[in-house]
């Protein structure tokens, strides 16, 4: 039987890592993006390669979360895997002084912790017999605070409501695993490092300083831990934080 997975953020960064993967191997994929433009042009370089289709919402307005479940009902989907995924670097600022205000704070929380809440209740409560497995996206700034000298600027470079968000992800996954454990759901986090491909090479070398691995993770290395917290063979891990960082967090 064919599996359905829906990802959030499917056009950005990780997504589009996650979206490629499972349209690959045959399954029925469906991914949000806040752009129309985006969305279309992922599927079209798809085009007749599997099943994919794009939901374009704003997951942070309200009631978004309960709209986007109806209408991916309504198009005739049943969700087994959910992957929380989605992110906006426009909550990422800091002020003057290298600290958060009040609004990056909040709208950060938001997406990171509040609409996968949501989306995970949604599909509970209409679909939970189909339901199996939710994948919440981490990072390994909710395990650990982040190295300032890793960075140029800091804290300007690592604002704190990043990882304070990641960390209340990270409790979240076992909040719902033991919630949605009746219905044989299982939850589980994945706290990645850091990921090439947006900083420059003398960042690249701190950060291969700072980590066991002695290099950041690739795009490659993105979709092998997703792909096994979702696969029936790994029916007793519900609620754990798996880190995919590189061995980070081990110093």
């Amino acid at each position: 039987m064919t599996q359905t997975i829906l990802i959030t953020g499917g056009t950005g960064k990780f997504g589009r890592v996650f979206v490629s993967h499972f349209v690959e191997r045959g399954w029925n994929v469906l991914f949000t993006s806040t752009s129309r433009s985006r969305a279309d042009l992922l599927i079209a370089n798809y085009q007749g390669e599997g099943e994919l289709t794009g939901f374009v919402v704003d997951l942070t307005e309200k009631n978004a979360a309960i709209k986007l479940i109806e209408q991916v009902h309504d198009a005739g989907h049943i969700v087994n895997h959910l992957v929380n995924n989605a992110r906006s670097l426009s909550s990422l600022s800091t002020n003057g002084m290298g600290q958060t205000d009040r609004e990056e704070f909040q709208q950060e929380y938001l997406l990171d912790v509040i609409v996968p809440y949501e989306l995970s209740v949604a599909l509970y409560n209409s679909q939970s017999n189909d339901l199996k497995t939710i994948t919440n996206i981490g990072s390994q700034y909710g395990a650990v605070a982040a190295n300032p000298d890793l960075y140029d600027a800091y804290p300007h470079q690592s604002p704190i409501q990043y990882g304070v968000a990641k960390a209340a992800l990270m409790h979240l996954t076992k909040e719902l695993a033991v919630r949605f454990s009746e219905k044989q759901v299982r939850v589980n986090c994945i706290a990645y490092g850091g990921v090439k491909g947006r900083v420059d090479t003398e960042f690249e070398k701190r950060y291969a300083a700072l980590s066991p691995s002695r290099r950041m993770l690739r795009e490659a290395d993105l979709a092998g831990p997703l792909e096994s917290m979702i696969q029936d063979g790994n029916v007793a891990i519900t609620g754990q934080t798996i880190m995919a960082d590189g061995g980070w967090c081990l110093w």
